[in-house]
Parts: C-alpha cells; sequence; structure tokens
C-alpha cells in the first residue's frame, strides 16, 4: 500500500482537534503527489460529528472505532490499535500531531513496527533520496524537517528502508485548508478484539480541565517582544500596544527564561506555533528557533536596534530604532488616527 494515513485526536467536544484537521489538508496534498489515498484514524466516542468533519477534507478512507473505552485518550489501547491497524494496511506514510497525545502515542507504535520517527516537524515534503555509495535512488520520499540541534540548523530526515514512514507535526505550522469539495469517506470498523485486558490496567478515575488563558493562536495580531526589550516594566508596554490594536501579546524563550512574562505565552520551537495577520517584533534577533513559530505570519514588522538582526531578513518592514522610543510613538499615533 502507498497510502497516506492521518491520526485524529477528537476534543472534549466531540470534533476533531485542529492539529488533526492542519495534518488533513497536508496530507491530501501529499496524497496527490503521490497518487495514493488519504486515510483517516479515529479511535473514541460519539464519533459522529468528527466523521462528518472528514468529508470537508477530502478523506478517502475513515478507521474508525467508537467505544466509551476509547476517550479520554489512554496509552495502551490506543498504541495495541494503531499498531495492528497499521500491520493489516502497511501505510506508507503515518503522520501524527506533536501534542502531549501524538508524542505519546506515535513512539509506541514505531517501537513496536521498527520504522523510523521524526518528531516535532516543522514542514513535510515529497522527494528522491540518492545515496551514492551504493548507487541506490529512493524515489517518493517523505522529507521531515525540523529544527535540530538546538534550533542551530534545519535537519531534513528520511526513512528509505521502513514503512510506514513517521512523523510527528507541530499545530500551526501547516495551513488548515478544507478540500474544495466534499465528499463521502469509506467508514472501515477497527476492530476492538485486539485488546486485552493488559489494556485495561489504567483507568482514569477523575479529570481537571482548565480553560487556556491565552488565545495566541487564534489572533490575527500578535505583540511579540524579546530579551531586548531590557525589563518587565518595558515588556508591559507590549500590552498597551495589544490591547489598542485588538491583538495579543507573544515572547520569545529568552523573554520568557528573562521572567518578563509567562510561558503561556512563548511563540517558537519550544512554544506556540502561530501565524496570524500581523506579527510585530519587538527587541527579538530571530533566531531559527523562533522564527520556526512565526514565519508564516501574513505581515511582519520588526522593531530593532540592530539592522542587521536575522528576523528583518523575513520581515516585511524594519524599523531600527530603541524600542523605548518607538513604542511609545506608535501607540500615540494609533490613539490620534484609529476611531
Amino acid at each position: 500500500m502507498n497510502n497516506v494515513i492521518i491520526y485524529c485526536e477528537q476534543n472534549e467536544s466531540g470534533k476533531i482537534a485542529d492539529v488533526s484537521l492542519e495534518l488533513l489538508s497536508k496530507g491530501r496534498k501529499i496524497a496527490s503527489q503521490l497518487g495514493s489515498k488519504l486515510e483517516a484514524v479515529l479511535l473514541g466516542h460519539g464519533l459522529a460529528t468528527a466523521i462528518e468533519q472528514l468529508s470537508w477534507f477530502g478523506v478517502d478512507t475513515v478507521h474508525a472505532a467508537d467505544d466509551r473505552r476509547l476517550f479520554p485518550y489512554r496509552t495502551l489501547p490506543h498504541a495495541t490499535l494503531i499498531t495492528e491497524l497499521f500491520r493489516r494496511e502497511t501505510p506508507e506514510i503515518a503522520i501524527f500531531g506533536a501534542t502531549s497525545v501524538g508524542r505519546d502515542l506515535a513512539p509506541r507504535v514505531a517501537s513496536a513496527l521498527r520504522c523510523g520517527l521524526t518528531a516535532d516537524c516543522t514542514s513535510l515534503e515529497i522527494g528522491n533520496h540518492r545515496i551514492e555509495k551504493q548507487g541506490i535512488t529512493y524515489e517518493n520520499l517523505l522529507y521531515q524537517i525540523r529544527p535540530a540541534f538546538g534550533g542551530n540548523i534545519i535537519a531534513t530526515i528520511v526513512n528509505p528502508e521502513t514503512r510506514p514512514q513517521m512523523a510527528t507535526v507541530r499545530e500551526g505550522v501547516m495551513k488548515l485548508e478544507p478540500a474544495e469539495k466534499s465528499n463521502t469517506p469509506v467508514l472501515k470498523t477497527v476492530p476492538l478484539d485486539t485488546l486485552s485486558p493488559l489494556d485495561e490496567l489504567v483507568q482514569i478515575i477523575d479529570r481537571q480541565m482548565e480553560a487556556p488563558k491565552v488565545n495566541l493562536k487564534g489572533s490575527q495580531i500578535i505583540v511579540a517582544g524579546g530579551y531586548g526589550m531590557g525589563n518587565k516594566a518595558n515588556f508591559d508596554q507590549l500590552f498597551h500596544l495589544a490591547t489598542l490594536l485588538g491583538g495579543e501579546v507573544g515572547a520569545t524563550r529568552a523573554a520568557v527564561d528573562a521572567g518578563f512574562c509567562g510561558h503561556e505565552r512563548q511563540i517558537g520551537q519550544t512554544g506556540l506555533t502561530v501565524r496570524p495577520k500581523l506579527y510585530i517584533a519587538c527587541g527579538i534577533s530571530g533566531s531559527v528557533q523562533h522564527r520556526a513559530g512565526m514565519d508564516q505570519s501574513a505581515k511582519i514588522i520588526s522593531i530593532n536596534t540592530d539592522a542587521g538582526v536575522p528576523l528583518n531578513a523575513i520581515a516585511d518592514y524594519a524599523i531600527q530604532g530603541d524600542i523605548m522610543t518607538v513604542l511609545p510613538k506608535l501607540i500615540a499615533y494609533y490613539k490620534k488616527h484609529s476611531k
């Protein structure tokens, strides 16, 4: 088989998680390149709404199991069912979200199947790979692209000899795009007879859910600050501008580590991935790690005293100057000219 399979996570409302929808959008493009089918795996309970969503993303086949034991997520039953499904279907490519669920599940499946797995990818492409010493060319491999060595380089990883080619992908790095035409996917039931009593050893007694305090991913305007803001008092001025613009405040890892703001606002390789319409970077040099989380923004404005910072290479507009001189002027100008 040369099919592409996406593992879809079900959220509390019964719908498919956004990261899984993003992967379906990318998976559809990959399947088209390979001339193969796009398939989805959905394990949970009360799947009617989720299955309906899949028809909007061009999924050809849905492998589904609807059972109370499968939601909320537990490691053992999900790992057993996915492993057995992959053994039967022998997919060419299998992709998971780099969420707490995906990071727990994908390595177990890869270990059981003895195949490769690349974690936290920021891009996926199809291409060829040649081993010159052996004179062998592998065609139509999955290029699994991610930052490596602390974000100092971008690595392209391939698994030429093991199947499926597996990867986990960070939320927000793929564009969520429903298919041009909806379709009715073929529904295949995942048999539960492979589950054993050992898979039921762990029981969930209670769950405490806390709503996120910051919605950076959903914000169309982000004002982000880096270590160049100098101190927490200066950083707090970013909230003033963000409030005026109707946006949110983000931060680099250096700013978070310095105590300028909380980790929930961190953008980059070890934080969130965002793609707002407007990204205003204040005192941010633009390391590879940070750019991995925001380089898909529609418009980028960089404010920095150093005109040669890496972020200016991808910025649409670069303002050279001290942030605490430029920022008050931006705020005053916007107040004066906004309705």
